[in-house]
């Protein structure tokens, strides 16, 4: 797992923030932290749990995933944007059904990567 950039995740937490047009009190209110424990997550001061930034994330509209990849916690995912990003932001999913199509979805990218290098295009067309 790569470390943590605090700087980084903080500077996104407050973009993510101003383009919900939230105040500091707001987020913290509605992710269930103290204001000043969020304020130093922004300035990069405090590294905030994967727990935190889930409860963040949620409280931003945006998925835990996209907050866990910013936080380096995870790595972002290959495959087509457009469709991850979809599947990311559909609020109609749990948080545990967008994570369980983001798997299927890379480990269908990772079977297409194989049959490419072995030389195999026929796998997957009717």
């Amino acid at each position: 797992m790569a470390r943590i950039d605090v700087i980084g995740l903080g500077d996104y937490i407050r973009e993510q923030r101003n383009a919900a047009q939230l105040s500091l009190r707001q987020l913290a209110a509605t992710a269930g932290v103290s204001n000043p424990y969020l304020s130093q997550v922004e300035r990069g001061l405090r590294k905030p749990s994967a727990e935190i930034l889930a409860q963040i994330a949620k409280a931003l509209r945006i998925s835990a995933e996209t907050m866990y990849v910013r936080a380096g916690i995870l790595q972002e995912r290959a495959g087509d944007e457009a469709v991850t990003s979809t599947i990311a932001g559909d609020a109609t999913l749990t948080e545990r059904q967008r994570s369980v199509l983001l798997e299927i979805y890379a480990a269908f990218q990772v079977e297409n990567d194989a049959s490419r290098m072995s030389g195999d295009n026929t796998k997957g067309t009717s």
